[in-house]
């Protein structure tokens, strides 16, 4: 392990060490990702028999003097930045926790004590920065072979664990996801023991674990487990609603909610965008509410994209996720997943290709790469059919947007121009104008050009009864 410390940094933790005589410790995440050989993150946690803040005032002073020491003497924990790496200072502690709180009521201990607090076994494990012991892994827990056997397992009894911090449940499920792990079945059984703890976790915190789930590579595994275990009825109940397929005369209809993680996880295969993920997620959130079976035809859900967009502002609000124009891309992407689907199953008209550019605007390509994941039939000759006719739909759209320029589409002609040729205040023939101009360009009567359009403008003007302000 001592080749894998070859950073400077570890080698001055080491001297401070030896001089102040306080054994000092490299713990989780660090020393997982360098067992797992991933690329191991610039955020170490080093633990010291001691005080953490007058380690970290060492250190920072050996490494120079603009290195800064941020410090919380509340927590007993200090930081440095350096060269890029985040170094967190803290003392060996032991944790007990109340019925109500997941905050912990903290006082000093030993490494084991420190090692015992801590979530899952993979994330126990310590390097010792001793001199003497360099590079020494401290495993008492065996995490190693659990990583080697890819199971994520509490140091303690799970119950308890979760019991104490019930954030740990979405944690474990959050780490079987990113590392393609199973959970322990003594800890999974604990997760649906414990599921009703989270009441006692901010919306915050779950969400910030739901979100690096669903950035995972393979987002669905967490979602089949969230949903197995009780906790996705707690925290997100509309996505639950989505799970189960009827039949009514020999007609049935797909489960929505395999449908949207198969559709999550073509979207994980090529986008890291999390919000374009979110809106894989949300795409078919309102097909229970819109769901309907009609003799003859069988089941629709007509509207379901309309009432999805709708949904999506309260979904985000109660979830805690941003209400900005992240929100906003994901409502706009659930209101027009249909409109590229409805152009490949029909003979794709270059006014309907603009109108879709107008509407979808700068975020077309991630419409697209939404719909082309919603197609999940496992008819290989359905499957290439509607590729074959995306693709005629994508070259469609470079070709409007280079004649046409209708992303990010403004008027050629402003309100404040009519006004000023017809001698007109703000007014109803004003906006009847624009109209009237935006339509003429989707339906190509006339081309997205200045010239073009003031023509347009002064006809219009004219056949509503408008004269024109001569100069």
């Amino acid at each position: 392990m001592i080749a894998h410390l070859n950073h400077p940094v570890f080698k001055v933790i080491s001297a401070v060490s030896e001089f102040l005589g306080q054994p000092a410790f490299v713990i989780g995440g660090f020393v997982r990702d360098l067992l797992l050989k991933r690329d191991h993150q610039q955020d170490i946690d080093i633990v010291v028999l001691g005080s953490g803040i007058d380690f970290a005032h060492a250190v920072a002073s050996r490494l120079g003097q603009d290195v800064p020491v941020k410090f919380f003497r509340n927590f007993g924990t200090a930081m440095i930045s350096y060269k890029g790496w985040k170094i967190e200072f803290v003392g060996a502690r032991k944790e007990s926790y109340r019925s109500d709180s997941r905050k912990p009521v903290v006082e000093g201990g030993s490494l084991e004590d420190d090692q015992n607090r801590r979530d899952f076994t993979i994330n126990a494990m310590a390097l010792d920065l001793q001199p003497g012991t360099f590079g020494t892994l401290v495993d008492p827990f065996h995490g190693q072979e659990d990583l080697d056997r890819k199971v994520i397992r509490t140091p303690l009894d799970p119950n308890v664990t979760f019991s104490d911090d019930p954030l740990r449940m979405m944690r474990a499920i959050r780490f079987a996801t990113q590392l393609d792990f199973t959970i322990d079945p003594v800890c999974y059984r604990a997760i649906f023991a414990n599921a009703s703890r989270l009441d006692i976790v901010s919306g915050e915190r779950i969400t910030d674990e739901l979100n690096l789930i669903v950035a995972a590579p393979r987002p669905s595994r967490g979602f089949l487990m969230l949903e197995e275990t009780g906790i996705l009825q707690l925290i997100f109940p509309e996505m639950v609603e989505l799970k189960g397929a009827e039949i009514i005369d020999g007609r049935g209809h797909k489960d929505n909610f395999s449908h949207s993680l198969a559709v999550l996880d073509n979207v994980a295969a090529v986008s890291g965008n999390l919000w374009l993920r979110w809106a894989a997620i949300l795409h078919d959130i309102a097909k229970p509410i819109t769901k309907k079976f009609v003799p003859g035809t069988g089941w629709t859900f007509h509207a379901h994209d309309f009432k999805g967009a709708r949904m999506v502002p309260r979904i985000f609000r109660r979830l805690r996720l941003p209400m900005n124009e992240k929100m906003k891309l994901v409502e706009k992407l659930v209101l027009l997943h249909l409109r590229p689907i409805v152009l490949a199953e029909d003979i794709v008209t270059d006014s309907a290709v603009r109108r879709l550019l107008f509407d979808a605007s700068d975020d077309i390509d991630d419409l697209m790469c939404l719909c082309e994941a919603d197609i999940t039939s496992k008819n290989p000759h359905k499957v290439r059919r509607y590729l074959e006719n995306f693709e005629i739909v994508r070259q469609k759209l470079k070709e409007i947007e280079e004649k046409d320029r209708l992303r990010n589409w403004q008027p050629p002609v402003s309100g404040e121009l009519i006004m000023e040729t017809f001698g007109i205040p703000p007014s109803r023939e004003v906006g009847i104008i624009k109209d009237a101009i935006r339509e003429a360009i989707l339906d190509g009567e006339i081309p997205n050009e200045y010239e073009a359009a003031y023509e347009f403008m002064i006809r219009k003007g004219e056949k509503i009864g408008l004269k024109r302000v001569l100069e």
